[in-house]
Parts: structure tokens; C-alpha cells; sequence
């Protein structure tokens, strides 16, 4: 896109104060937020759309381990690449897990940093999303 501005609607749908019309947000904003949706949501939890999400939740019980981190990664790759291929492409997906973290590290026994790394496909502009599961 040259010289346009994208503005989606935000996600979780709301109001804006000042025009009192649908909160918008940038495309690059909008594309984090549906990343974010995807990863947490889990696969059944919505009726419409049952296939729909990740299931990140549920690892987080799991023994934290190499095999764990894989799986994320795996996990992570496919969702997106079935849900969100026309928006993005992936160039990495690193996972964390809080097992035997160091207190500066910011994760503690039980939570998992995925790193999702990509490029948007309307602007080609690398971006990466941090998102901490509990």
C-alpha cells in the first residue's frame, strides 16, 4: 500500500469516545490483535467457528520441556498459517517456558513466551508479538 492509511476495526469490538462510532485501528495494530486472538483462543470455544484457535491454554499444565516447546511451535505454525495466511507470513516462532527460569527472566514455573516473528503482506513490514501464557 502506498500512501494510504489502513484503519480496521479493533479487536475486541468497542465504541470510541470521541466519535462515538467503531473504535478503529491501524492495519499493523488490527493484525497484532487478531494474532493475539488466535493464540489464545482454544479450538471449540466458539460455537461459530469451531476449529478456530491455538489451545495455548492447555499446554500450560503440560510438563514444561523441549518436546512441550516443539509442539507450541508446531501448534503456533499451523493456526496461523490456516487462519491468518492472507495476512501474514511467519518467519519464527520461538517459545520459552518458565521451567527453571531465572527470577530476571520474567516467566515463573507454569508460563510460557511465545514469540511469534512475521512480515504483513499488505506492507511487507516485519513485526513480532510477545505473548505470555499463564
Amino acid at each position: 500500500m502506498t500512501g494510504l492509511r489502513r484503519a480496521d476495526l479493533s479487536f475486541p469490538f468497542r465504541i470510541s469516545g470521541t466519535s462515538r462510532q467503531a473504535r478503529t485501528e491501524d492495519y499493523p495494530v488490527h493484525v497484532d490483535q487478531l494474532l493475539r486472538q488466535l493464540l489464545l483462543t482454544d479450538p471449540g470455544e466458539r460455537v461459530a467457528l469451531p476449529e478456530f484457535g491455538c489451545g495455548l491454554r492447555r499446554l500450560v499444565f503440560a510438563p514444561q520441556s523441549e518436546a512441550l516447546e516443539a509442539t507450541v511451535r508446531l501448534q503456533v505454525t499451523q493456526a496461523v498459517q490456516r487462519w491468518l495466511s492472507d495476512q501474514v507470513r511467519l518467519t519464527d516462532v520461538a517459545v520459552r517456558s518458565g521451567a527453571g527460569a531465572d527470577p530476571e527472566s520474567g516467566l515463573t514455573e507454569g508460563e510460557l513466551l511465545v514469540s511469534v516473528s512475521y512480515v504483513l503482506l499488505d506492507t511487507l513490514g516485519a513485526r513480532r508479538l510477545d505473548v505470555k501464557v499463564a
